[in-house]
């Protein structure tokens, strides 16, 4: 039986944590805590740390601000087009890499090999895929009759480009997830199923997706909260830019143009946090669906 906790063995544990929570508090909990206090900030002195009046004046600039409501209907729309799709499509791929097929490893290697690479590095690549003239994709288009599209330069397909380029993107970290997952699964089960003369369709509704809902789970909060969060993808594609018009433009973009290029230091805040409530809203419901989900 463990000897319980004295004051010697709770002091040593602090030793030996203090690091790491000199630097979690440092790097972390004190900017969290600063961020928050500065967005109430509505007249302070930079130069010399003096602030004059707190508010919510920069929350209801965020209201009346026709660039922040361009931005959160962009994002919730990358949000809605990526997660989905990118899901649906990293379980099915999960699905066919988890069968005996010839040069399985392989594939499996290249499909994860997006996730690895450099956000900037693919971005060049998908430069040159999305380009007007000589891209593969308009490419392809022509080959089926479909005049060519301006993917970057035109606002009605600058976020379905982006949409594109991040499903591709997050596709190699979901099936490795996936395929952990699929381990998991007694194969006993399917071999039941199959003595009962049920059909693939079947074995996947009654066993693979039940058995596999914690992971999937799990793969829908990571995604939805990195959709949120997205902002190296609309860098690196449209060359620092929102895109034309801002039509890419989304909510840590807005709050990167606050902060870095206007210095709106108490907006940016402000922002930054209502995507957290966002996101930690989205999380709390889905975790309360989870939930429900288990007990049923």
């Amino acid at each position: 039986m463990p000897d319980k906790p004295n004051l010697r063995s709770t002091a040593k544990a602090f030793v030996y944590l203090a690091p790491a929570l000199l630097v979690l508090g440092t790097f972390t909990i004190y900017p969290i805590v600063e961020s928050f206090l500065l967005s109430f900030y509505t007249d302070y002195d930079y130069f010399h740390d003096r602030v004059y009046r707190l508010g919510f004046d920069n929350y209801l600039y965020l209201l009346k601000d026709p660039e922040f409501h361009l931005a959160l209907r962009n994002t919730a729309v990358f949000v809605v087009g990526v997660v989905p799709i990118s899901i649906a499509l990293s379980l099915g791929i999960a699905l066919m890499l988890y069968r005996p097929i010839p040069l399985r490893s392989f594939f499996r290697t290249v499909y994860f090999l997006p996730t690895v690479t450099s956000v900037v590095a693919v971005a060049v690549v998908w430069r040159w895929i999305f380009h007007s003239d000589y891209g593969l994709l308009n490419f392809g288009l022509g080959l089926l009759g479909i005049q060519p599209v301006r993917w970057l330069t035109d606002p009605r397909w600058a976020l379905p480009a982006l949409i594109l380029f991040a499903i591709w993107k997050s596709l190699g970290y979901n099936i490795v997830l996936f395929l952990a997952g699929l381990s998991n699964i007694p194969e006993t089960y399917h071999l039941a199923a199959r003595l009962d003369r049920a059909g693939p369709w079947r074995r996947f509704w009654s066993i693979t997706f039940p058995l596999l809902w914690p992971t999937t789970f799990f793969v829908s909060i990571v995604s939805i909260i990195g959709a949120f969060k997205v902002f190296d993808e609309v860098y690196a594609l449209f060359g620092g830019s929102p895109g034309p018009l801002s039509s890419a433009l989304t909510l840590v973009y807005y709050i990167f143009v606050k902060f870095y290029r206007e210095q709106d230091y108490a907006v940016a805040s402000a922002a930054a946090y209502v995507l957290f409530l966002i996101t930690f809203l989205l999380t709390v419901i889905q975790l309360w669906i989870g939930r429900k989900r288990t007990a049923v």
